[in-house]
């Protein structure tokens, strides 16, 4: 099976993906299920189908170890021209033309490939029109500043909107590239 580079990430209706500390604590429904979809978003289901994790270094440096406990089946590639230690073996640091090297991962078999962050590794996957799939999260709240997801001067990328959830406010979207 061919895999897919998923970009599957959370922002705020103004479009940041970190608050102005860096942070996203913010990140998180605003607990009214009145208006949930029948069919809900699966994290569960979404992380089955991945194999490869690719992230930059502050994402990598923000995982909690609980995080790298329920990772540690899955590939992870962290952009870093930094040298990081790491007690986990499924962890590899990669620099240079890190899109050339996921993308060479993608032609390989496996499963598919969850471009996790941030926005600058992410900015190179879009600009290099690559990714597959956007999966956005956006969560009720204005930051008014931060970290945008997408940063200047992208291609255009045509997309299909394949579908859209609700869980407690937070608004799930699914689409794939365009030919």
């Amino acid at each position: 099976m061919k895999r897919k580079i998923i970009l599957n990430l959370a922002m705020s209706l103004d479009g940041y993906i970190l608050d102005d500390k860096g942070k996203f604590d913010w990140v998180k429904g605003d607990g009214d299920k009145s208006n949930d979809t029948e069919k809900q978003f699966s994290f569960p289901d979404f992380i089955s189908g991945l194999d490869i994790m690719v992230m930059g270094k502050k994402s990598y440096q923000d995982c909690t170890t609980e995080a790298m406990e329920m990772f540690k089946s899955t590939k992870i590639y962290v952009a870093s021209s930094e040298k990081l230690e790491t007690k986990y073996d499924n962890i590899k640091f990669i620099e240079g033309d890190v899109v050339s090297q996921i993308v060479k991962l993608k032609e390989e078999d496996g499963k598919n490939i969850w471009l996790f962050g941030g926005a600058v590794l992410a900015d190179q996957f879009i600009k290099a029109d690559v990714i597959d799939e956007y999966i956005v999260g956006i969560i009720p709240i204005i930051l008014g500043s931060g970290k945008p997801l997408f940063l200047k001067d992208n291609p255009t990328i045509k997309l299909h909107f394949k579908e859209c959830t609700v869980q407690e406010g937070v608004t799930i979207s699914r689409y794939t590239k365009r030919n």
